[in-house]
């Protein structure tokens, strides 16, 4: 069945007088997780769960499209990690401009940045871009920052945890190898206080802070803490959606100052 959000799966005479609102880039990475998780994990949780958020939108009135996936990242501090894929930060500059040229050139003024690799920083790329391309409101947002894990109750990670290893068991459980495979996530902290304590900045190297490569202990993982979690997400991410869709770009502040 045709999805009309995708663009991938729509067509020129489903396209050829629409005006769509909001047009959104899913961008993950090729790389390693953990010992059971595919190297593409990223990039299946970017297409699932925008995907499942344009569908929220849609159904209520937004007019979203969806873009194919781009499937490689920042790996920078990945360096040595075998078959880890880098684009570096100029790279998706440049990616991005031409993105934005284009959806400028066919009438699309809202653009959103869907992040599901964190060492994509898109930040300040959106901030030149925003120099570039100001008649277009251009924004960004991280599913793994949209989750409340204290809520959920899961344990800490933040690469092939026990988050993303649930995910994976429900979107594709055919690509995750048996419990007895998974690796325990353990990690190395940086020895210096203020790193530690995220007031100083320094990229890791995978391949000295990670054991397995792996952040976060997956052994709570389940299909159905995935099922719940994609569920959330996407309810959540398709209200932002849908709100993009309805925004003025002349109108994004609040009337009174605090």
């Amino acid at each position: 069945m045709i999805r009309p959000y995708i663009l991938a799966e729509t067509n020129w005479k489903a396209l050829k007088d629409a005006r769509m609102e909001l047009a959104v880039l899913p961008w993950g990475a090729t790389e390693a997780h953990n010992y059971h998780l595919p190297y593409g994990t990223d990039n299946y949780e970017a297409d699932a769960l925008a995907a499942g958020a344009a569908a929220h939108a849609w159904e209520r009135g937004g007019k979203v499209v969806v873009l194919p996936t781009l499937p490689y990242g920042v790996n920078t501090g990945q360096a040595d990690i075998y078959l880890d894929m880098n684009l570096n930060p100029s790279t998706q500059l440049a990616i991005l401009d031409d993105m934005a040229h284009t959806l400028q050139r066919h009438g699309i003024r809202k653009f959103l940045v869907f992040n599901s690799h964190g060492g994509n920083n898109f930040k300040p790329l959106l901030r030149e871009l925003g120099l570039r391309y100001p008649e277009m409101f251009i924004c960004m947002t991280e599913w793994f920052r949209a989750l409340d894990r204290e809520a959920l109750g899961v344990a800490p990670g933040d690469h092939a945890d026990e988050v993303e290893t649930s995910l994976l068991l429900h979107l594709q459980p055919g690509l995750v190898l048996p419990r007895t495979e998974w690796g325990e996530g353990k990690s190395r902290p940086f020895k210096m206080k203020a790193l530690g304590e995220g007031w100083a900045w320094a990229e890791r190297q995978w391949s000295r802070a990670t054991l397995d490569t792996g952040v976060g202990d997956p052994s709570g993982a389940s299909a159905e803490k995935g099922q719940e979690i994609t569920g959330l997400l996407t309810k959540k991410l398709g209200e932002f959606f849908l709100e993009l869709c309805r925004a003025n770009p002349e109108d994004l502040y609040e009337a009174e100052a605090t």
